[in-house]
């Protein structure tokens, strides 16, 4: 019953340290499948937009809102950063959950530049095979004419190809995450009054980092998109502090899907007019300059994602019966591996894009490379799935061999004391038997000798 216990204990730390890092599925079905989902629709909206003049990126988010779907990831990945930090802050303090930050931005550093390395050799593989110019149309022919200072600039994150702008941001935001974690513990609404602050000091005085070749702007300002990951920084972790996140009245939901119904409406006028101009876009030379600055997150654009964010959350539980179909299941899929479907999402757009290009550009061609990617994504998110759950059943099954092993050499080594207590009684009585014949024998010859 002990070796039985102490095999259970061991069990259960084992689980517990991969389960902080995201590879327990047993936890899986305890997190909420909602980020998943909407992270997994934005992978794929992103492969789709990608793709230039793509019929199918009439169908996507910006054709019905004003914001698309990096808002969805961004805001996501602050949700989920807080939920699992959080998590990781609350049980074993601040050096622990920083750590993990850390090993989370190494990942996506080594992610970011293995991506620039595919994403160049297949440019330039094409250019050779193909006899035409793609450098220029992905940003990469600064690297091809002065391969010595672009590749220090990648290493630096200072020079960001086309496709390879959103990686980046993602590591200056959690690079800075572990401070904002910290004034989330102190005082959840700080972090967001100080953010909402730079937010709007980067919109007034026009602040943003400036990256290779030409001292450009990033296309992802980081001091203003900051905004949004905290957003969903405070709404994840929530539920980690006795705060209450305005969130559960009735009046904000009626709020947000008012807004999200009207916006809706333009967006839409505006998507039909863009592909048949007599059809007039409602309110364009009114709005479209509070929405068209994605690089600073126009405040229009930051007003649509949050109430379409807030109606979505109204309407899709996180016991919702959408969760469980088959489809919703595949996509849920490539949110849980969000990382390598994101890398494999960027090198099929670009195949896709040379492959438009240098064949033919129609309808059934496009919408048949947006099948075949989107087929390859899932299939890599289940692939990938799979072999988490082997390993993790491998993993259980070396537990226990390990586990029944230590239990029998431990009963081995009891049965050898017992054999050996055993030998030593025997010979104890053997001993004892034989000790007194012996000594009357000796006492009994000097006697007779007398």
């Amino acid at each position: 019953m002990r070796e039985a216990k102490q095999l259970s204990e061991h069990r259960s730390q084992h689980g517990s340290r991969h389960g902080a890092a995201d590879a327990d599925l047993n936890q899986r079905s305890r997190r909420d499948l909602r980020l998943d989902l909407f992270r997994g629709l934005s992978l794929l909206f992103i492969f789709i937009d990608h793709i230039p003049n793509n019929v199918l990126s009439y169908v996507t988010l910006h054709s019905i809102a004003f914001s698309d779907a990096a808002e969805v990831f961004i805001f996501i990945s602050g949700y989920a950063a807080a939920t699992v930090y959080g998590g990781a802050l609350q049980r074993h303090g601040g050096v622990a959950a920083t750590g993990q930050i850390c090993r989370r931005i190494w990942q996506l550093y080594v992610a970011h530049i293995f991506i620039f390395v595919i994403l160049a050799a297949e440019v330039c593989y094409a250019t050779l095979s193909l006899h035409q110019t793609y450098s220029e149309d992905f940003g990469i022919d600064n690297f091809i004419d002065e391969p010595q200072v672009a590749i220090i600039k990648v290493l630096l994150l200072q020079y960001q190809p086309q496709f390879l702008d959103i990686l980046p941001i993602y590591m200056i935001l959690l690079g800075v995450f572990p401070v904002v974690l910290l004034l989330l513990q102190r005082c959840l609404p700080l972090p967001l009054i100080l953010s909402g602050a730079l937010y709007l000091l980067t919109l007034r005085f026009g602040w943003q980092p400036h990256s290779y070749p030409d001292n450009e702007a990033w296309f992802f300002n980081p001091l203003a998109w900051q905004f949004l990951f905290v957003i969903g920084a405070t709404a994840g972790y929530s539920q980690h502090s006795r705060w209450v996140f305005p969130g559960q009245g009735s009046w904000l939901p009626k709020l947000a899907i008012a807004i999200t119904v009207a916006i809706g409406i333009v967006s839409i006028s505006w998507t039909i007019h863009g592909a048949y101009d007599a059809f007039p876009g409602l309110l364009l030379r009114e709005l479209s300059p509070l929405v068209e600055d994605k690089s600073n997150l126009a405040p229009l654009r930051l007003v649509s994602f949050l109430a379409l964010a807030v109606t979505v959350a109204h309407f899709v539980g996180r016991d919702s019966s959408v969760l469980r179909w088959r489809v919703a299941q595949l996509i849920i899929r490539c949110g849980q591996h969000s990382l390598q479907v994101f890398c494999l999402g960027i090198v099929l757009s670009v195949l896709g894009y040379i492959l438009l290009t240098f064949f033919r550009d129609d309808i059934l061609t496009q919408l048949g490379i947006d099948l075949a990617g989107i087929v390859t994504m899932m299939a890599i998110a289940v692939l990938l799935t799979w072999y988490k759950a082997n390993n993790a059943m491998n993993a259980d099954a070396v537990i226990a061999a390990n586990g029944n092993f230590e239990i029998r050499r431990r009963s081995i080594a009891g049965i050898e004391r017992h054999v050996i207590v055993w030998i030593q009684d025997l010979g104890r009585l053997w001993v004892r038997s034989k000790g007194p014949r012996t000594e009357v024998r000796w006492r009994s010859q000097p006697y007779s000798m007398t």
